[in-house]
């Protein structure tokens, strides 16, 4: 039996014994595990639950490619969410809407990175057609993070991340365009390659934290061992065992330098440093809001095969090393890079939540409000833009993180939009954004036809 048909078998089954998403309640049944949480994109729907381990990864294989075509809006599709749920579309003047971010007032901020704008929407409550919508800012380097401060219900500023580094503009609630030219507060960050860079405040609002991808997939072009470094100010390095000395666990050099990192700096953009290493594209950062920990949902290498390594999300460890560009998933050694580093094989630390190879997952929220049933509260959501580098398609949805009454994942995650894909080669959606509206509705961009989403929750106040 072919394995999609397999996975597909297991799902269907599953439907059929009654253990569907109920609304307002956690999915009922087997969670899919192993084997069978692999799948592509026909075991996709509402409420179908899977759980990875790094004792899943498959081995190693031969890499398959399989771009999928873009293809306009089918007549009547949108997308598919759980019963109690209604969507509807976002009207917008965005080109190519990115990431989302919610300002303290319930303006909703959007990156379009390819246009080089910033805009804002002003969306009344409980609807979905924009008051305003308007170009906050332009001339900006591929724009991306978006974040404001000081935290709490009055910022001075907002601070948005360009490929090449950050700016800030003076902000005070209300305000639809920038009043002022944009102060550079961060510079110097290499643009090239991975070039979405996003940006979070610690909980005291004293570091800010700075998310840069590697330069390259796996780093084949980095020299074998590092001679120079300019962090933090140009000098010789006199081999690795010199490089192991002075910098951080897992620290990538020459080209790679300061990538595949989490930075830190002061909300002035000084005193850096390397927060967290080897996170090969940490597309999206949030903070828990029941920990306070600060969390990055990771796109991994490409080119070993369908289904390795996992993606995965992650609350990021200070000093903590994610294994790129040697090792993924914990100590499982890249065969490119086979020998070279053996030192690092036990320093690997396993993140939280795996999800299925390539899914290309680019932003995550935590879901704070109480207007969404009482499960998902605590749990987040997170876009999934989907891969080229797999034969089968997987990503192309949003999904929801789970998490215990105490803020620590559970390694599930759930199916929570669907309904971009059309056929196996062929989709109309790519999630990237995800924002918490100030009324509890969750919004969606994808960048594929340009859209944006509303989602809320239609059920009666007893189920939630």
């Amino acid at each position: 039996m072919h394995p999609v048909t397999r996975y597909s078998v297991r799902i269907v089954s599953i439907a059929a014994c009654g253990l569907s998403l109920l609304a307002g309640e956690h999915a009922i049944g087997q969670v899919l595990q192993g084997e069978a949480a692999i799948g592509s994109w026909r075991d996709d729907k509402p409420g179908i639950r899977r759980r990875l381990t790094p004792q899943d990864l498959p081995a190693v294989a031969k890499p398959t490619y399989g771009v999928a075509q873009l293809v306009p809006i089918p007549a009547g599709a949108r997308p598919q969410v759980p019963d109690g749920f209604s969507v509807e579309r976002v009207p917008s003047s965005l080109h190519k809407p990115r990431v989302i971010r919610v300002a303290p007032n319930g303006d909703v901020f959007v990156a379009d990175s390819m246009f080089g704008t910033v805009h804002v929407l002003r969306v009344p409550a409980g609807r979905a057609k924009p008051e305003k919508d308007v170009v906050f800012a332009g001339g900006l380097k591929q724009p991306f993070g978006i974040a404001f401060y000081p935290l709490g219900p009055n910022p001075r500023w907002v601070y948005i991340a360009n490929s090449d580094g950050v700016v800030r503009f003076r902000y005070k609630n209300g305000d639809l365009k920038a009043t002022g030219k944009p102060e550079r507060v961060i510079a110097g960050i290499p643009w090239t390659h991975h070039y979405a860079r996003d940006i979070a405040f610690s909980p005291d609002g004293k570091r800010l934290f700075l998310s840069v991808g590697s330069g390259s997939n796996v780093a084949l072009d980095m020299f074998p061992e590092p001679h120079w470094t300019t962090d933090p100010e140009p000098r010789n390095v006199d081999g690795l065992a010199d490089w192991v000395k002075m910098k951080p666990v897992g620290a990538a050099w020459d080209t790679e330098e300061l990538r595949a990192n989490v930075l830190s700096f002061d909300p002035n953009g000084k005193d850096l440093k390397i927060f967290a290493t080897g996170l090969r594209n940490c597309e999206g950062m949030t903070i828990q809001p029941v920990t306070g920990r600060l969390w990055c949902i990771v796109n991994e290498r490409d080119e070993l095969g369908d289904n390795t390594p996992f993606e995965y999300a992650t609350q990021v460890v200070e000093g903590g090393f994610y294994g790129w560009p040697w090792y993924f998933i914990g100590g499982h050694e890249d065969p490119r890079h086979a020998g070279r580093r053996p030192d690092l094989k036990d320093k690997v630390t396993v993140p939280d939540v795996l999800m299925q190879a390539h899914s290309a997952p680019l932003q995550m929220v935590f879901y704070p409000r109480d207007s969404f049933p009482g499960g998902y509260k605590g749990s987040a959501f997170a876009a999934m833009h989907g891969s080229w580098n797999r034969e089968k398609r997987t990503g192309y949805k949003v999904v929801r993180l789970l998490f215990d009454a105490s803020g620590k994942p559970t390694g599930e995650y759930e199916d929570f939009m669907t309904g971009f894909v059309v056929s196996d080669t062929q989709v109309w959606g790519r999630p990237v954004g995800v924002a918490v509206a100030n009324d509890g509705s969750l919004f969606v961009t994808e960048d594929g036809n340009g859209t944006i989403w509303r989602v809320s929750y239609q059920g009666s106040a007893s189920s939630r």
